[in-house]
């Protein structure tokens, strides 16, 4: 179990993919000491490789290995790393797609995922990872949500992005937008809306406004821009305050983000991806992270890839990296994952 003498959350950190910008992110973010008077971060990863980014970008820390994340030392100028040996250095290459590299993400993200149900971790706050890489080699799932769902058995965690005090969460999400729309439909809306209001509960929002984004312009002006608010959207909506669900309605979605971000609501569902994806990284592109809720602990992301282009050139920004951090430290001290119902 957690060390009682550690106060502050401990937050895992899955390195990423080797080959990417895990690593440098990595070592940038706890290169601040801001993110240490609010937790206790532990790199799950690679110290060979994590020294490396050190010298890449010119940043002067020490790396303590530890078996156990109640030994580790959690003070700024010292990185606490529980370090697997699954890279062979001499074959490794940055910035390109390899098999040990698709293979060391995943085991990082298992010992972290393992670290967290064992009640060792308190929070995950993870850095990209490849498809490609996990392809090659031959890991059967596409992404990190997918590996956070079978390997902690949760169906359909819920994706909640957060940027500033906007939150918004997808109706739809990996969709054509003509596919998205067919998925609109009354049942989806109640169901998503109590699954939203579950999850602004489980990080501790105890009184809740959520709000709908309209599809068509002017939120179909009472069928003149489209039928879909008068047929199902506005009709999910009732079905879900029928089940004391507190949702404001639907407001067009050229204003309801702006007004979210400045307190009218709690969160937003967006109803397909590009919709609130939009609005999040247009309000700040590297502060935007995806929260992954309902699973047996929280996991905070970056938004962004592992951008093999600038890899190993110490340019990588690491300010999604910190904000992800701060941000699995915020929640995790509220999250309550019994409010959802997990597979037996």
């Amino acid at each position: 179990m957690l060390n009682k003498k550690i106060q502050k959350p401990i937050i895992a950190i899955p390195m990423g993919d080797p080959a990417g910008i895990g690593p440098e992110i990595t070592i940038s973010a706890l290169n601040s000491s801001e993110l240490y008077e609010i937790c206790s971060p532990l790199v799950i990863g690679n110290s060979a490789l994590l020294n490396n980014a050190l010298r890449v970008k010119g940043i002067h820390l020490e790396i303590n290995e530890i078996s156990d994340p109640g030994k580790g030392e959690y003070e700024h100028g010292t990185i606490d790393v529980i370090s697997l040996d699954n890279i062979d250095i001499n074959q490794y290459k940055v910035g390109v797609v390899q098999s040990q590299c698709g293979q060391a993400a995943f085991e990082y993200i298992e010992k972290a995922i393992n670290l967290a149900l064992e009640g060792k971790v308190n929070a995950l706050a993870t850095t990209p990872i490849n498809k490609e890489s996990l392809r090659a080699a031959n890991i059967p799932y596409i992404g990190h949500t997918e590996i956070l769902a079978a390997l902690t058995n949760t169906e359909d965690p819920l994706t909640m992005f957060e940027v500033n005090n906007l939150r918004i969460f997808f109706l739809t999400r990996h969709y054509s937008l003509s596919e998205a729309i067919s998925k609109i439909r009354r049942e989806r809306i109640c169901k998503s809306l109590i699954k939203c209001d579950k999850a602004l509960e489980s990080i501790g929002i105890n009184r809740r406004k959520l709000v709908v984004a309209a599809l068509n312009p002017h939120g179909g002006e009472g069928g003149l821009f489209g039928t879909e608010e008068l047929e199902e959207i506005q009709p999910g909506i009732e079905m879900a305050c029928k089940e004391n669900i507190d949702v404001a309605g639907l407001v067009p979605a050229d204003s309801v983000f702006y007004q979210a971000l400045n307190g009218k609501y709690d969160a937003v569902l967006s109803l397909y991806h590009d919709q609130g994806h939009i609005a999040a990284k247009m309000t700040d592109f590297e502060k935007t992270i995806s929260i992954t809720l309902g699973l047996p602990f929280i996991r905070t992301s970056v938004d962004h890839g592992t951008a093999f282009d600038i890899a190993g050139q110490g340019i990588a920004s690491s300010v999604s990296m910190e904000e992800c951090i701060k941000l699995a430290a915020k929640y995790a001290k509220y999250y309550s994952s019994s409010i959802f119902n997990h597979k037996d």
